[in-house]
């Protein structure tokens, strides 16, 4: 008997996850949702998961719920002081948005230059492997939605060496682009004098613990107060890297976060947009096709049911897979919960939805992915199975199988 045979009370639950699996009785997401964690820190430790409330409702829409009963109209005010006291008179950039050209952060970007009389500079950490929809996409949001752009391309032998390393030993291979990601927008701050960064919504809006991280980003995901020893990238510390692999300082800093003190001279803040004005990830959709050119793709993205989410990145749905092996949650999951709550969608629909496409096996670039990440089909799957908690799956005529699907 293995350890996915033994009776169901003595399951092992790894990665710290609940051993009870629930699911939201307002949306359809899973108790088993991890929260947003530092990932410069992450070396595959335990870490905090969604709460569920007494009545077995997730945090997110609970959230959700207060959304509801905020004034926004007040909230648009709070808004207008802020800009206010970053706008400038001179020309220069004021505000500065990391900017896929995704419809969220188009719809970010588009707004504030357009109703709010910002001028933003847009700044891109580029993606793994580009897809041709997504790079249309940002052409679009640069010429029929009129914003200046900077794309900043990593070194591509070291984004190939750490997506390898995030996969194999986190099964995280988006990380290295999470992490430019949070990183590039207070670089850029700090490095043309823009004090002002915002992103779009804060993860709030999932499930993360109720902070001042609904207002303003945290310092200590974008900035580091450990040593080299202690920070880690694909799951190994950088002192590892530079001595195992022959990287550099100057190969791994373009994905380390920044010194807390320039941050502070340079008097770099950044807000959440969702804050300040209602977010509602399919309304951004509607706005961004009609002012930035945002265009959907044709075919639905692999692990979900729309068309209009995660476009830029071919490795986008490896990493939603990884998370379903893992957490037993995908990005039909994420999308279905979203659209439950801003009333999209009926809760059963999204049990179907979920039901039909979470968990998808990425195969449409796969092998693209297994060329770059320099691994073979056996060994893609070998390294997911050893993510696989007993908890969470099976084998059932001999095909995994998650033994508490959503309902």
């Amino acid at each position: 008997m293995n350890k996915y045979e033994v009776a169901e009370e003595q399951l092992e639950a790894w990665h710290g996850l609940p051993r009870e699996v629930r699911y939201c009785k307002s949306c359809v997401m899973s108790n088993q949702k991890p929260n947003t964690s530092i990932e410069h820190k992450n070396a595959g430790t335990k870490r905090s998961y969604i709460g569920f409330d007494a009545e077995g409702v997730c945090a997110a829409c609970r959230y959700n719920e207060k959304k509801l009963r905020i004034d926004w109209s007040k909230r648009e005010e709070d808004l207008l002081r802020l800009l206010d006291r970053y706008r400038r008179k001179d020309g220069w950039y004021d505000v500065i948005i990391p900017c896929s050209g995704g419809k969220d952060s188009a719809y970010a970007a588009h707004i504030l230059k357009v109703k709010y009389g910002m001028n933003p500079l847009t700044v891109t950490w580029r993606p793994i492997i580009y897809r041709p929809v997504g790079w249309q996409n940002l052409s679009n949001m640069i010429h029929a939605g009129g914003l200046d752009n900077m794309l900043y391309s990593p070194n591509g032998q070291v984004q190939a060496l750490l997506t390898r390393l995030a996969y194999t030993n986190l099964l995280h291979p988006f990380q290295p682009f999470v992490l430019g990601q949070k990183n590039v927008g207070p670089k850029f701050s700090i490095h043309f004098g823009i004090p002002l960064v915002m992103y779009g919504e804060s993860n709030v809006e999932y499930g993360d613990p109720a902070s001042t991280d609904e207002v303003e980003m945290s310092e200590i995901y974008f900035s580091m107060d450990q040593a080299l020893e202690e920070t880690y990238l694909g799951g190994v510390s950088c002192r590892d890297l530079m001595k195992g692999h022959g990287l550099s300082l100057k190969d791994l800093e373009p994905y380390l976060p920044i010194d807390p003190n320039r941050a502070r001279k340079a008097g770099t803040k950044v807000h959440y947009l969702g804050y300040y004005l209602r977010w509602d990830p399919q309304e951004c959709y509607y706005y961004a096709k009609e002012h930035t050119g945002f265009t959907p793709e044709e075919e639905r993205s692999e692990g979900t049911y729309c068309k209009y989410s995660d476009l830029d990145d071919k490795i986008a749905p490896v990493g939603f897979y990884g998370m379903h092996v893992k957490f037993g949650i995908g990005r039909t999951m994420y999308d279905a919960s979203q659209e439950v709550r801003n009333g999209k969608i009926t809760r059963e629909e999204g049990v179907a939805l979920c039901r039909k496409f979470d968990g998808e096996y990425p195969a449409r670039h796969l092998p693209e992915i297994l060329a770059y990440m320099g691994i073979s089909r056996a060994e893609f799957d070998a390294i997911a199975d050893r993510f696989r908690s007993p908890h969470l799956w099976k084998k059932k005529d001999g095909r995994w199988a998650l033994r508490h699907p959503v309902a």
